[in-house]
């Protein structure tokens, strides 16, 4: 008699197959390929069991040159982002920058360039009424041929909930092609905006635009206006050199740290500050910090520049 030993065909003991309690078993018929090595590996080092430990172990990697600090930082984002909402990050309704429908044009086009966004929220009656989205580029179609009327280049708004995870507003994001979306309450009510800018600086940081710069002698720029563009972080000598003021410059070295002290907070964008015989608007503040303010001279302080 002649036996053929298959060694594929041969079962091993059930009792030798007993899955660990932290890996689901394998489906029938298909085989383990990871080699000895690496399950005792696996067996010795078991993955992370929690957030915080995942984040340790990218950590530990840092550490261990294994990967980048950018990259560990981005990961982290990715991470954290998970048990994120809209309403985590979205900028309230009271700082939302809306254009109301019935403006005249020359007031539309003063607020677009005094503000500097891409997009902005339209209401009818009050601010909670949100009936679409303006895109500044299509103000050069009133250029072109002012009869238009200003609901024909509104596009149709986005809403979301506040629950709203990051993750899955980030894929309605890139499959709808849209960049801004309105948080609602669960009332039904406007809670605030939140664009795919806010959503990508959880994983990345934060990131720079026009306004952003890190040349020293280009913190100061006169606008067509008359008023100035001024940096945060631009010294309290350059401001004093530059407006002929005397602000007081031995607690702090920056204009916003001088301006924030005087308020007693960060000023948010929008908000006003007047200093020394100057006015601060607040053009955009990221991080904690203010990032450009429009500086114009109150009258007080034009008064007393015309006397010296």
């Amino acid at each position: 008699m002649c036996l053929n030993y298959d060694t594929a065909a041969v079962s091993e003991p059930s009792q030798s197959r007993v899955p660990r309690p932290d890996r689901p078993p394998s489906a029938p018929g298909v085989r383990d390929r990871r080699t000895l090595f690496e399950r005792v590996v696996e067996f010795l080092h078991p993955g992370p069991d929690s957030t915080d430990e995942l984040i340790e172990a990218l950590a530990d990697a840092e550490q261990r040159e294994l990967i980048e600090p950018q990259s560990r930082v981005m990961l982290e984002g990715v991470i954290r982002m998970a048990d994120m909402t809209a309403g985590d990050v979205m900028v309230a309704a009271a700082r939302m920058d809306v254009i109301d429908i019935d403006m005249s044009s020359d007031e539309l086009l003063e607020f677009v360039i005094d503000t500097r966004h891409s997009r902005f929220p339209v209401f009818e009656g009050s601010r909670d009424n949100i009936i679409g989205i303006l895109l500044a580029k299509d103000l050069l179609k009133l250029q072109r041929a002012p009869e238009l009327n200003l609901r024909t280049l509104l596009r149709s708004p986005v809403f979301v909930p506040e629950s709203k995870g990051l993750n899955e507003l980030l894929r309605d994001f890139r499959a709808n092609r849209s960049h801004l979306a309105l948080v609602v309450d669960e009332f039904g009510r406007t809670a605030g905006l939140i664009t795919i800018e806010d959503v990508l600086e959880e994983i990345v940081g934060e990131i720079e635009d026009e306004f952003d710069t890190d040349e020293a002698d280009g913190a100061i720029f006169a606008l067509a206006d008359g008023s100035f563009r001024v940096a945060g972080d631009a010294s309290i000598e350059a401001v004093n050199e530059a407006f002929d003021t005397r602000l007081p410059d031995g607690d702090f070295e920056t204009i916003g740290g001088l301006v924030a002290h005087e308020l007693g907070w960060v000023p948010r964008r929008g908000e006003v500050a007047h200093v020394g015989g100057l006015r601060f608007q607040v053009m955009l503040a990221r991080g904690g910090a203010v990032r450009w303010f429009k500086v114009t001279r109150t009258e007080a302080g034009a008064a007393e520049e015309d006397r010296a």
